[in-house]
């Protein structure tokens, strides 16, 4: 975690102090709004795209657990706290929970690793995969994908870590804060859920209910809450603003024929994030980038899923990863800017997951070399991705 902190704060210093507020710290404005009793932005922030226009107020479409998670600093700090440091942080303990995912994944003999292979792969997630690009920056997109991320890896420690009601309740209260985030993540909850069955199938079956009960009660409150969130704003529950978003010109004209989802932009989504090489840098450099080509630590993801055991643990995974996978295939707009295919990283868990089970029969020094080379592509292009934010 230190490490990461130290690298990300490198990363960003280049382009000015770490303490320093981005020009879309729109979770600021809105735990200002919250701390005044309000869902529409008090304050006005300089840039104002993808805010969401209502009736002449400011909203924010996205979930706003960031917001709520925010309030003590924003209380303390005041409106400009550095958004930047927060999502610096937040990066940081990333790391540190996906190394206690793989070791605690290894104690329960989910896969199977040498100490020397977990700690490669915690090296190759830090530095070597879409995560590094988001943690420099702040930005409400960044942060809001990283919180998200941190909800889910903390659903997973849960499920591998406790047992009965607790590690029901727990993971069930993680997914709730990934839905508050970033709704499409409660998706991830498929392994967990499988995981948390199995292990609990002896147990008789009034009380198997009863923990799933205790499984799907956060998460039923948290759609209750968004639902709320949504009426109060706009008067529906099922339009959380992202009709009414402020976004980029070059995107109107798709968005009035094609809507925000459509299969429409399927082949764009694909090429850019499994196809496109970034390299070298060109005007298409920051649209995305091959989830593989950048990060070819993930081809072992084919090697578990064809050797990996239990089988029902594979499927699970897949299946995890695929409908995570559906909704960011159909979204509009490819997440620009970036370097790499930025939306992955809300299926990376379950995916790293299956790659550690295709390493295990890699020799170290395969392992080490693409983690290098994963490693050198994505901090250059998380250097020039900042040079081109700062522009």
């Amino acid at each position: 975690m230190l490490l990461a902190f130290l690298v990300y704060a490198i990363i960003t210093a280049q382009y000015g102090s770490i303490w320093r507020e981005s020009l879309f710290a729109y979770y600021n404005y809105l735990a200002d709004a919250l701390l005044h009793g309000q869902l529409y932005l008090r304050n006005m922030p300089i840039r104002r795209l993808d805010l969401s226009l209502y009736q002449g107020r400011y909203y924010l479409y996205w979930g706003p657990l960031p917001a709520v998670l925010l309030l003590p600093l924003i209380a303390m700090f005041g409106l400009h706290f550095s958004d930047i440091f927060f999502t610096l942080c937040v990066g940081a303990g990333n790391v540190a929970l996906i190394a206690l995912l793989l070791r605690r994944a290894c104690q329960k003999g989910v896969i199977s690793l040498a100490p020397a292979q977990r700690g490669l792969l915690v090296l190759f997630f830090a530095f070597g995969t879409v995560h590094v690009m988001l943690a420099p920056y702040g930005r409400i997109w960044f942060t809001s994908q990283l919180i998200a991320f941190a909800c889910v890896a903390l659903a997973y420690l849960a499920t591998l870590t406790q047992r009965g009601w607790p590690a029901f309740a727990l993971t069930g209260l993680a997914l709730a804060g990934a839905l508050l985030t970033r709704n499409n993540l409660v998706l991830t909850g498929i392994w967990p859920a499988c995981y948390l069955i199995y292990q609990h199938w002896p147990t008789r079956w009034l009380r198997l209910i009863g923990y799933a009960i205790v499984g799907v009660l956060p998460i039923a409150v948290g759609v209750t809450l968004l639902g709320v969130y949504n009426w109060l704003r706009f008067g529906s529950i099922f339009d959380n603003g992202i009709a009414h978003h402020l976004m980029e010109l070059s995107l109107v004209h798709e968005y009035q024929h094609y809507g925000a989802f459509n299969l429409h932009y399927l082949p764009t989504n694909l090429f850019y994030q499994y196809i496109a090489y970034p390299f070298p840098i060109q005007d298409t450099t920051f649209h995305g980038g091959s989830l593989f080509l950048l990060s070819p630590v993930f081809f072992a993801v084919f090697w578990g899923a064809v050797t990996g055991r239990p089988r029902w643990s594979i499927w699970a995974l897949i299946s995890t990863i695929i409908l995570v996978n559906i909704p960011i295939l159909l979204v509009m707009g490819t997440g620009w800017p970036e370097f790499g295919p930025r939306y992955t990283l809300d299926f990376t868990v379950p995916l790293l997951l299956l790659a550690a089970m295709g390493v295990r029969r890699w020799p170290t020094w395969l392992l080490a070399l693409l983690t290098a080379i994963s490693i050198v592509s994505y901090v250059i292009g998380t250097l020039m991705l900042g040079y081109n934010i700062a522009q």
